[in-house]
């Protein structure tokens, strides 16, 4: 395609969407509310995922070590768990260190306890994959030299079947917002389409091909997209850059904690661009396909 006929077709959809300009409004009045929705809804979902993840890092496995484990077999005990599959990583802990955990988190009165230490030596070890926690706590407790293995049996199965039914819902509403978002638009677009089916027909029965009658109206579709992100894409930094200054402080030395606001806002701005001109251009594609058989 000559270079004239592209930049003809740049100049015809941008007077296009001038000379029906109510049209317009209305074609980027609906992309604007759909991105608006969806562009809330991911970012909600992507730091709902974030916090899901932090939970599930934070999971580790506590092994009590065996009284009657001198310094050799509690070094071949480690040896044993460093060579374990799916383990990520451990900490060894001696028994003095927990009793001053127990005394910064519990009070002065557990430091009586330091004359007489009933703890003991305690390796934390964390899975690779936070899902298979129980399989690596199964393994460790069948090792040598362990009193008991603690994870949280019964409970973090629970914790990770709701986060995976969370994400799975997650997943699932974004899915369905996208596919209503791409219905409501296309019909916005094919009613700008059908007020103008008359110019199709005539661009036909002069000659014009199918593509040469198609390409403004994908232009003019992707103009629509892009006019209709700059409301979310706007909404959207501001609300989470406001939302993150006065929620992060409060989250500090937390468990979890929100997306940082770059590079998370700019991949959320970019979704909904690329959202917004696919949806723009996909309607108009699908909208003036049904009037190029004249």
């Amino acid at each position: 395609m000559k270079s004239r006929t592209i930049s003809r077709h740049f100049r015809e959809s941008i007077k296009s969407i001038g000379r029906n300009s109510w049209m317009t409004v209305a074609s980027v009045s609906a992309v604007t509310v759909t991105l608006l929705i969806v562009g809330v809804f991911i970012m909600i979902m992507m730091n709902l995922n974030k916090i899901a993840t932090d939970l599930e890092n934070d999971v580790e496995i506590k092994v009590l070590i065996d009284l009657e484990a001198d310094q050799k077999a509690e070094d071949a005990l480690q040896k044993q768990i460093k060579e374990l599959s799916g383990v990520d990583s451990f900490k060894y802990s001696t028994k003095e260190e927990e009793l001053n955990h127990l005394v910064k988190d519990f009070g002065e009165d557990l430091s009586l306890f330091k004359q007489s230490n009933p703890l003991r030596n305690v390796i934390y070890v964390k899975a690779s994959d936070p899902q298979k926690t129980a399989t690596v706590a199964e393994a460790i407790d069948k090792l040598d030299n362990t009193y008991e293995v603690l994870y949280g049996k019964g409970k973090i199965e629970k914790l990770f079947n709701f986060l995976n039914i969370s994400r799975n819902v997650g997943i699932g509403l974004i899915v369905a917002l996208l596919f209503t978002a791409m219905f409501l638009i296309s019909n916005t677009i094919k009613i700008t389409i059908v007020a103008r089916r008359k110019e199709i027909e005539i661009m036909k029965l002069v000659g014009a091909t199918n593509w040469f009658v198609r390409i403004p109206f994908i232009l003019e579709g992707m103009w629509l997209g892009l006019l209709g992100s700059i409301i979310p894409i706007t909404v959207v930094t501001i609300s989470y850059v406001k939302l993150h200054s006065v929620l992060q402080p409060k989250l500090q030395g937390e468990m979890f904690q929100l997306l940082d606001v770059t590079p998370f806002i700019i991949q959320v701005d970019l979704l909904i661009l690329i959202m917004g001109v696919f949806i723009g251009v996909w309607g108009s594609f699908m909208s003036v396909r049904k009037f190029l058989k004249v």
